[in-house]
């Protein structure tokens, strides 16, 4: 089975299925105005976040990673999954739930698996790629790391992502690629995929050393340090260049 594309996928809300159009398209129909469809998820596969993966972030992390018991960096990704509850698309809300006063940003590349992937070396692991989407990885504020719980992490809507899936050949340079976080329109946060501890083939061969991915399955690469927080009633954008703009608003539990 692959998962192949040549231009982008999403599918907004009331469409039968998710089609394939030019960037162009997406694009213009995300960014109208607030009258316009929410997007379904481009893709429901299981989503792998990764932590640790932006250099500033393991430097962070320098005192905690040298200290007992772990007395080193990691030598492998640290995963954890996503689980379909918390995968949500453009324009949808997020709710902060009643216990949390403010949730963590984490904007990231989303690297959406073609076909399945094992063992597969850094020189051939582009060729696994279908497309990359925008993804905010979000969490309840913790201080465990290395094993954040679940409910920081897996609440209803915590990984907003799309609009679309962008064909990995429009996206030459996965390793460059910035990224601006703004909440309300003001601008709380830039980094870049070049700050990555492993750049995108290389995570994707560390990983299916040991673990297969299948087509449509989501990577996510990594958040970088010092991720914003935001909270009920504002409205979280995330663009990556060449991937597209991710917009949510926060609502508060129990809201209509």
């Amino acid at each position: 089975m692959t998962f192949l594309l040549e231009q982008a996928l999403a599918q907004p809300q009331g469409a039968p299925l998710a089609t394939e159009a030019p960037v162009e398209h997406w694009q213009a129909l995300a960014a109208a105005d607030e009258h316009a469809p929410a997007f379904l998820p481009p893709t429901r596969g299981t989503v792998y976040g990764t932590l640790l993966n932006h250099r500033d972030a393991l430097a962070a992390m320098a005192d905690q990673m040298n200290a007992a018991p772990y007395k080193a960096p990691p030598r492998a990704p640290i995963l954890y999954i996503k689980p379909r509850n918390t995968v949500v698309g453009h324009r949808m809300p997020v709710r902060v739930p009643a216990d949390a006063s403010e949730l963590e940003m984490g904007a990231t590349l989303g690297v959406v698996i073609g076909r399945t992937a094992s063992h597969v070396a850094a020189s051939e692991a582009l060729d696994c790629v279908a497309g990359y989407t925008v993804v905010n990885d979000i969490s309840v504020p913790h201080a465990s790391v290395y094993r954040p719980s679940m409910r920081f992490k897996c609440r209803d809507g915590f990984c907003p992502m799309g609009p679309a899936v962008v064909a990995r050949a429009l996206v030459p340079t996965p390793d460059a690629l910035d990224i601006v976080v703004a909440i309300d329109g003001h601008t709380v946060q830039r980094s870049s995929t070049a700050g990555l501890v492993r750049p995108v083939a290389q995570l994707i061969a560390d990983v299916t050393e040991f673990m297969t991915l299948f087509p449509g399955d989501v990577l996510t690469v990594g958040v970088a340090a010092h991720a914003p927080r935001a909270r009920a009633g504002q409205t979280v954008t995330i663009t990556i260049d060449g991937v597209g703009r991710l917009q949510n608003t926060l609502i508060a539990e129990g809201a209509a």
